[in-house]
């Protein structure tokens, strides 16, 4: 990213704090949860720091020429820290630790509220995705971002907000309003592979409109984005097929307790 200087030094201490606040927070609940006798995985802990983590390297000066240290911020702030920060289950956490009340009820309002559970639809949350990345990457947006710092801040919130949403709606930890099959999940997630896959190869021959990208760097980005891309799409597709395997195994579960205890009568 290109801004101004004062927006450089400012940029990593707003991100910094808008991290650290929620991650402080995380931990107190998850202190408090086990101190009420309950359990709470210590890798979610570990998930949803490193997340909040992710998102604080993300807008430090990154390794590489502008266009390859784009990638990598596009990479960890809109794949890597949203996988991370919702594998930690943080909307089960408030849930768990919040007492019956006007607060609790609030949460669960939200949560099981319309426009969520439009926006967490698989396919809703792809198209949010990878819709807007085609189209900063294929129009004259990602030009005219490097021009505005005010730009560039939203576009870079929009990636960081989709991308939650699309890890939020393919792993579906959290409560939700509807819980969508295994199916819809898998099918979505391999299409918006396919879609990001042939964003990645078509950067590699052609930069974005109105973009002066050395060939190399260029090569660099689009190589970051399709192979980092593959990698963060592989830890989803794990998560769901662990998510199968548990659910197949209590199903089995429950049909061999019924036949070693059949109803009464039948």
């Amino acid at each position: 990213m290109l801004h101004h200087h004062s927006d450089v030094n400012a940029l990593p201490v707003i991100v910094a704090v808008a991290a650290v606040v929620p991650a402080a927070a995380y931990l107190v609940a998850a202190y408090r949860l086990r101190g009420r006798g309950d359990t709470w995985s210590r890798w979610y802990d570990v998930s949803f720091v490193a997340g909040c983590a992710t998102i604080v390297v993300a807008v430090l000066p990154l390794p590489g020429a502008m266009f390859t240290a784009h990638m990598i911020t596009h990479l960890m702030t809109g794949m890597v820290a949203p996988l991370l920060l919702v594998l930690g289950r943080p909307i089960t956490l408030v849930l768990r630790v919040l007492r019956p009340g006007p607060v609790r009820r609030a949460v669960v309002a939200v949560a099981h509220s319309v426009p969520v559970g439009v926006l967490v639809a698989p396919p809703v949350a792809a198209i949010l995705d990878l819709g807007g990345l085609w189209v900063l990457y294929r129009t004259p947006l990602f030009s005219a971002m490097h021009h505005q710092p005010a730009l560039s801040a939203v576009v870079h919130l929009h990636v960081f907000a989709a991308g939650v949403l699309f890890s939020f709606a393919i792993c579906q930890v959290d409560p939700t309003r509807r819980r969508y099959g295994f199916g819809l999940r898998a099918t979505t997630l391999l299409l918006a592979g396919a879609a990001h896959a042939v964003l990645a190869k078509g950067l590699y021959g052609f930069p974005p409109p109105g973009s002066d990208i050395a060939l190399p760097d260029l090569h660099a980005g689009a190589q970051v984005m399709y192979y980092g891309g593959d990698v963060v799409e592989i830890a989803l597709a794990t998560v769901l097929a662990v998510q199968w395997y548990v659910a197949v195994g209590r199903t089995r579960a429950r049909a061999a307790r019924r036949a070693d205890y059949p109803v009464a009568g039948s």
